[in-house]
């Protein structure tokens, strides 16, 4: 042991440290202030550091972590890559932060069953692309691809762009192997495309942010990869005529495979990141993708082109092939980043509405932005509801003045949501972001089922002490 680590372990180490070493190998272990601060936080604003870092290698390593945690009432919370944007899996309550992220490993890859089976700590990108070269399809896809995790992606039921055509990460989860609070092994669902054997055990877990339990396998839906893919951009003069095409377009029959729209504010930020040239003038910004055969796609490209030209469009380019196609979700990758390089907190709001009221939660957008002086930049997925509406906020962590402003306008904003038929979160989850709103956004008989699941799961409240289910 080295002279740092020695003296992390002096001044630093819980008085259970020993016990747990007893049960779990010591290098799995670690105390060291820099790790704590490493593993204590995510993309959110909020940190907090936990006393015990635990780096699991395999499922015993968390059966090992949990019975302990259990047994002397320890507090764990769990952690994937933690790019998640909501503080899910920042420790608030101290105790074991639980890392599932060396659990990486691709187990199986199984074209005739449709299925691949993986650990928690797998990247989704690196998934995606095994799974590609045998030809088949993980459709679930959030910006954050190349640096979220699996297990992190089936405890927020992501989505992505693709969620319009595929759905979200639970329709792809066929089986799960999740360690209960208790330390006990649960395996649930399977390899085969129906089942309907028993209570959806499955759906219990997915989305459920880490407070029922651990997940440290899972067996996921593949489908048949797309023979071919093509997209339209389109640039409108005002964000309004951007949500109004993308009505229009779903109202003709059109099931894009992505339907992104972005605002003036988002466009430029990208400018000043990216650079001028990379995007025409304009106010609002429209993506369309369309998959299926390689022999109709273009035909179906030129009559999408049409449509878009009839409803008031500046400019509309085409990309006719995998590489400029994939050029453009690049592009579109870069937003959340450019909003980033403006040096504004981004509060990171992935409200969902009804489609049909995408119109009006815009038109709200600007009037919210216009009462408040705060700018709002909206983008995201239009094709199912799901609009990064997000408050950009000057000094937000160190301005007590510009906190109780912004989050006053956030009181204003899920408050028209939860009127409107909407959700607070789409796919980010509710973790300590959203949790003051949780009470508001589902009824009170659905808040006492949830903490019912939660005691019956958790009897002594270990796991993910400190978020939206309260005790």
């Amino acid at each position: 042991m080295g002279l740092v680590n020695k003296i992390d372990r002096e001044l630093n180490s819980p008085v259970w440290l020993a016990g747990l070493e007893a049960v779990l190998d010591p290098e799995r272990i670690s105390v060291a202030a820099e790790t704590r601060a490493e593993f204590g936080t995510d993309r959110w604003h909020a940190s907090a550091k936990p006393e015990v870092v635990v780096q699991a290698l395999s499922c015993d390593d968390v059966v090992a972590t949990m019975k302990f945690a259990n047994k002397n009432g320890i507090p764990v919370t769990t952690r994937g890559s933690g790019v998640g944007y909501v503080g899910g899996c920042v420790p608030v309550s101290g105790g074991i932060l639980l890392s599932v992220k060396k659990m990486n490993r691709i187990l199986e890859v199984n074209s005739g069953d449709g299925v691949a089976v993986v650990e928690p700590g797998v990247i989704l990108n690196d998934l995606q692309e095994m799974v590609r070269e045998c030809g088949c399809y993980y459709p679930p896809d959030p910006a954050s691809l190349k640096e979220c995790s699996v297990g992190g992606t089936i405890a927020t039921n992501a989505g992505g762009p693709r969620c319009v055509k595929y759905g979200v990460t639970r329709h792809y989860i066929l089986g799960l192997e999740v360690v209960l609070p208790t330390g006990e092994v649960l395996e649930t669902g399977g390899r085969c495309h129906k089942n309907k054997t028993g209570l959806d055990l499955i759906g219990m877990f997915v989305g459920s942010e880490g407070l029922l339990g651990v997940i440290t396998k899972a067996t996921l839906r593949l489908i048949p990869h797309p023979e071919a893919r093509a997209m339209l951009t389109a640039v409108f003069p005002e964000f309004e005529a951007a949500a109004v095409a993308v009505q229009t377009i779903l109202n003709s029959g059109w099931q894009p495979s992505g339907l992104e729209i972005t605002d003036g504010f988002t466009l430029s930020a990208a400018r000043d990141r990216l650079g001028s040239e990379v995007l025409p003038a304009g106010d609002a910004h429209l993506i369309v993708e369309l998959d299926g055969r390689q022999d109709s796609i273009l035909n179906d490209l030129a009559h999408l082109r049409e449509l878009i030209e009839s409803l008031g469009a500046n400019s509309v380019e085409e990309a006719r092939d995998k590489e400029s196609c994939e050029a453009i979700w690049n592009l579109r990758r870069e937003f959340s980043y450019s909003l980033r390089d403006t040096g504004l907190i981004k509060l990171n709001e992935d409200v969902v509405v009804p489609r049909s009221k995408l119109v009006e939660l815009v038109q709200f957008a600007r009037k919210l932005e216009l009462e408040t002086g705060i700018p709002v930049a909206c983008f995201g997925h239009a094709g199912d509801g799901n609009i990064h509406t997000n408050l950009m906020v000057k000094d937000y962590d160190t301005d007590e003045a510009a906190r109780e402003k912004a989050d006053e306008a956030l009181d204003i904003l899920f408050k028209w949501i939860i009127e409107n038929d909407g959700q607070i979160t789409g796919e980010h989850g509710v973790g300590l972001a959203k949790k003051r709103w949780f009470k508001d956004a589902v009824s009170p008989v659905s808040i006492n089922v949830h903490r019912q699941l939660k005691a019956t799961l958790d009897p002594n409240g270990i796991l993910n002490p400190g978020k939206f289910i309260e005790s």
